[in-house]
């Protein structure tokens, strides 16, 4: 599990970087303001849960906590989910998919992804004996 947490925060804040400096420089001209933000809300979250998902990876062998593993997974789901949907939502006059009409309804249950994770967390920090 740790292996997977850390692969996967550390690549999503890879590209989280990656992707904020192309919304910052060059898509900034073929982006409307009302898309530019969306795209960087995109990003904040991929790279929220990217440093999560490495903090997970360095509590799990402490902890040992079923709650933890789920939460990681959840937020995999949920980064995939809202941030994915939410960047093609973004480009999609950019890619020419303007008929993607499903994306829409993606980004909620990416949403409910990181909620479901963050609960997982609070379930760890109770079972946590100390």
């Amino acid at each position: 599990m740790q292996k997977i947490f850390l692969t996967y925060g550390s690549i999503f804040g890879i590209l989280g970087v990656i992707l904020g400096a192309m919304g910052a420089h060059a898509l900034k001209s073929q982006l409307s303001s009302e898309q530019l933000v969306s795209y960087e809300t995109g990003v904040k979250f991929q790279m929220y849960h990217a440093i999560a998902l490495i903090l997970i990876a360095l509590l799990i062998d402490k902890l040992d906590n079923k709650s933890l593993r789920y939460s990681g997974y959840f937020f995999i789901a949920g980064v995939f989910l809202f941030s994915g949907s939410v960047y093609l939502l973004s480009l999609k006059n950019v890619l020419g998919i303007e008929n993607w009409t499903f994306l829409g309804p993606i980004t909620p249950f990416g949403g409910v992804c990181f909620i479901i994770g963050w609960i997982f967390i609070l379930l760890a920090a109770i079972k946590l004996k100390i």
